[in-house]
């Protein structure tokens, strides 16, 4: 776990506790995994220990290893202790997101029967991956095949009443695929943001660019809300709203809207927590929804009394700063949930094994490290030309491709990094204590609520293979294995 100083940048120096995060791995070096049994003594072994390990040079994906056993005694240089009484942050889950692109491709590139076996992989329990979390766009992003929001109007012309107001432009694919992932994981917790606000409401009279205007506040809640209730009567529950995408950012060929602290308090404060209080209580609101390079933004947001009493966590992005401001900004506000919903592969990283260790050390170990009760990546799906998308990444990863000809599907990297803990890791288990960052070896692990089980994820980052032990407290029994090279690992075993 990671400590700070109470201050955060914005109102002073983050300076995180001296933990060491390995460099990114390079390693290509495999080894094949070797099983130590460490069953010293006359102790009742507590096992077995299942292994499912993934290779970065791709020999083995998500498949059985062998075997281990608990016994007592420890005979390894290195030990990971594992300690169930030591409890965090209950689990909501891991997935990506159900973008425009993803929802069409799985609608309109796959027959029945491909999206059937994908739709059931993805959602489904072992062996499928199990997602239980996932995101929506409340109108376009740039993996949009057009931009449109619920209420577009023609130029100069205003919607206050929101009369315009539908969901029509999602019935054709958003709707349904979603529906069809709730039929089978209906514990999928469903979260939205808009990457823009209907231009009216905006000061360019665009979805480009540009911020909220100050009379559109109560509008723009009212739009928020609307969608909620527009999703719920279509069967679709939103777990939590962001009142934006990225709100430090304008792109100039996609929807976006810049909107400072002081904005997004006086929002939510004053229009969109008071309204979902009233109208959809259930669903929750996270702020900032941005990058780790600027954590006083939601800092400052969270401290206006006002806003603070409506705002449930914050939610983060990957692409800047460092994942250890989590941990600092949930110190300072520890009543706050974390969530992390976005990040993306793409084409600028090639290496699949580098990929693969830096979305399972950085993502899924990092960010549940640092508190979030949720992991998402962005695009569900992409096909084999990184799309479709209208301006924003050229070059982006999906999840699984699908190719737009035949409907064939690609697991990438960033499938086996999620899979690994979200096939293992149900909705409702809690994060318990392990011992993590030394030895090139990084954990995070995880006791199911509904049978005790524990699941502990394990990444290799080294170039050759690591042995360790891991010992559970309190009896200290231990098993010991060793895993390859640029590998991913998680071992499952029950009380």
């Amino acid at each position: 776990m990671f400590t700070a100083s109470p201050a955060l940048p914005g109102d002073g120096a983050l300076r995180p506790s001296p933990v060491r995060l390995p460099p990114r791995p390079l390693s290509r070096r495999l080894a094949i995994p070797l099983l130590l049994l460490c069953a010293h003594g006359a102790a009742r072994a507590q096992g077995p220990v299942q292994a499912w390990i993934t290779t970065g040079d791709q020999s083995q994906l998500l498949a059985r290893g062998a075997d281990a056993a608990f016994g007592s005694g420890v005979k390894a240089a290195v030990v990971i202790d594992v300690d169930p009484a030591q409890r965090y942050q209950e689990m909501v889950g891991f997935g990506a997101a159900i973008t425009d692109a993803s929802a069409w491709l799985i609608q309109n590139r796959l027959n029945p029967q491909q999206r059937g076996a994908l739709m059931n992989e993805l959602f489904g329990k072992a062996p499928g991956a199990n997602f239980s979390f996932t995101r929506l766009t409340i109108g376009a992003s740039d993996f949009s095949r057009h931009h449109y929001s619920f209420d577009d109007m023609p130029p100069g012309q205003t919607d206050p009443t929101l009369a315009h107001f539908s969901i029509e432009p999602n019935r054709a694919d958003v709707l349904p695929v979603t529906r069809a992932a709730l039929a089978i994981n209906p514990q999928l917790r469903v979260m939205a943001s808009p990457w823009s606000a209907p231009g009216w409401m905006k000061s360019t009279d665009s979805l480009i660019q540009g911020t909220l205007k100050p009379e559109a506040f109560a509008p723009f809640a009212a739009y928020l809300s609307r969608y909620v209730g527009a999703y719920e009567q279509e069967g679709v529950p939103i777990f939590a709203l962001t009142l934006q995408n990225e709100p430090h950012f304008e792109p100039k060929d996609y929807p976006g809207m810049r909107v400072e602290p002081a904005k997004r308090a006086a929002f939510i404060g004053g229009h969109l927590g008071p309204l979902l209080a009233k109208e959809h209580p259930h669903t929750r609101i996270l702020d900032w929804d941005h990058n780790w390079d600027e954590p006083g933004s939601p800092a400052d947001v969270l401290k206006d009394p006002l806003a603070s009493k409506y705002v449930n966590g914050v939610a983060w992005h990957c692409y800047g700063g460092d994942v250890r401001v989590q941990a600092a900004l949930h110190d300072r506000w520890p009543d706050k949930d974390t969530y992390f919903t976005e990040c993306s592969g793409g084409q600028w990283a090639p290496v699949w094994s580098d990929n693969l260790q830096h979305f399972a050390r950085t993502l899924v170990i990092g960010a549940t490290r640092g508190w979030a009760k949720g992991v998402l990546l962005w695009n569900l799906a992409l096909d084999e030309n990184d799309g479709p998308h209208l301006g924003g990444c050229k070059d982006c990863r999906g999840v699984v491709t699908i190719a737009s000809r035949d409907g064939k599907v690609t697991r990438n990297e960033e499938y086996y990094a999620l899979a690994h803990a979200s096939r293992f890791v149900r909705q409702g288990a809690r994060r318990i204590a392990s011992s993590s960052g030394y030895n090139e070896l990084d954990t995070v692990a995880f006791r199911n609520a509904d049978d005790g089980s524990v699941a502990l994820l394990v990444v290799n980052s080294a170039k050759a293979p690591r042995s360790f032990a891991v010992r559970l407290a309190p009896g200290q029994r231990s098993f010991s294995y060793t895993l390859p090279a640029a590998s991913v690992a998680t071992f499952t075993w029950k009380p």
